[in-house]
């Protein structure tokens, strides 16, 4: 890995109220941190997929599962003790790397304010919230297969949809809050909280109101969005993009999330997740069968089977990441235009896509192959001169 260290005395070169320039110097960090990332990415993807090649092919799996009979007093305790096992040992084994790539990392390129009790915190509090859900989940699953061994997968699927949508709507007032403060904006910044209400309106959006969360707490990096859904919906701003980027900035990073929203985004991106979650199912379906008789398991619900399903949907992945991509970027390339048109602020959306690239150290012209792989947003160079270019249509 290259060596780099930042400095955190140097001053920022874009100030709310200045002409954003792009720092070229941060550029050659961000193109270094991009490439760590991206090894850090491909070491972990292959460490998992090694991790349960060896489960399943030197038959550690099904003498686990035999070892396991004489403990579980059901087939739900089976799973449960099974999953456990199986996950907290890959969870101990890649720990080290969560570490690294989450906390000295970020600290290495002075984008992380927490500090290592804070992160050891953050890690508590995810796995007391993913750990139960994904046991749940797994052992609904589970109970399908052995009901259902034929069209398991069909309503496997079902569920995880129905999940994921309900999850969508609970996180901003459930999880949300267990990691970040949320104070209405109105309270301190009256006048850009109508701004940001006035343009969910003229989406058409009903929003529960404008929040600030505490991103600072964590790192130096920016954002907003416009998160839950349903009655949880509402535009939620980090105070580290509050307070370095200008109002008609804030106002153009909101627009294009609205626009998300105008292009029906969510049911769009939920539709196409939806189809997805199905064909990789229906594929380790036929996997699991073939895989029943190959490895001698006893019978599409064995839960020895487990690091099988594991694998297909990993290798599935491989192959549906750069099309779910190519799918995203197009939906973010049409909420661009919709930020652009609605706002007619080309100069300011330009402005704070540059302020972007240099608060949070991103590669504004990262090589094609990455952004076909594994980017789902468009280069940053090109929607910076599309906005440019919008402006100076307009003007």
């Amino acid at each position: 890995m290259e060596p780099f260290q930042n400095d955190p005395t140097k001053p920022t070169p874009t100030k709310v109220g200045t002409a954003p320039v792009l720092d070229q110097d941060r550029q050659r960090q961000a193109q270094i941190y991009a490439r760590i990332q991206r090894r850090l990415w491909a070491f972990d993807l292959i460490f998992g997929l090694v991790y349960l090649l060896i489960w399943l092919l030197t038959g550690l799996s099904k003498r686990l599962s035999s070892s396991l009979y004489t403990f579980a007093s059901s087939q739900w305790s089976l799973v449960l003790l099974f999953t456990a096992i199986l996950g907290g040992i890959y969870y101990m084994l890649d720990l080290p790397l969560s570490l690294y790539a989450g906390f000295v990392l970020p600290h290495r390129f002075n984008l992380s304010n927490q500090n290592l009790k804070g992160w050891i915190a953050d890690q508590l509090k995810g796995l007391l919230i993913s750990v139960p859900v994904a046991i749940l989940l797994i052992e609904i699953i589970y109970w399908v297969l052995r009901i259902a061994p034929q069209t398991w997968w069909f309503w496997a699927a079902l569920i995880l949809v129905i999940f994921n949508v309900l999850l969508a709507n609970l996180a901003p007032v459930v999880i949300a809050p267990l990691f970040y403060k949320f104070e209405p904006l109105q309270e301190t910044q009256p006048v850009l909280a109508e701004n940001l209400m006035k343009l969910a309106e003229k989406a058409n959006t009903r929003v529960r109101g404008v929040y600030k969360f505490d991103m600072s707490r964590r790192t130096k990096t920016a954002n907003a969005a416009l998160y839950g859904l349903g009655n949880t919906r509402r535009i939620i701003i980090g105070d580290t993009l509050i307070n370095e980027f200008s109002p008609d900035e804030i106002e153009t990073v909101l627009a294009h999330e609205l626009g998300h929203q105008i292009h029906n985004d969510v049911p769009i991106l939920i539709l196409f997740g939806s189809l997805v979650v199905f064909l990789g199912l229906f594929l380790s379906s036929i996997c699991l069968n073939w895989g029943v008789a190959h490895f001698g398991f006893s019978g599409p619900g064995d839960v020895a089977a487990m690091p099988l399903i594991g694998l297909v949907l990993g290798f599935y992945g491989l192959f549906t990441t750069p099309l779910e991509n190519s799918f995203s970027r197009w939906r973010e390339s049409l909420a661009d235009d919709y930020a652009l048109k609605v706002t007619g602020k080309g100069k300011a959306y330009a402005a704070a896509l540059t302020r972007l690239a240099n608060q949070n150290l991103a590669d504004v012209d990262p090589e094609a192959w990455v952004v076909f792989l594994l980017h789902s947003h468009p280069a940053l160079n090109k929607r910076i001169q599309r906005a440019l270019e919008t402006d100076s249509i307009h003007g």
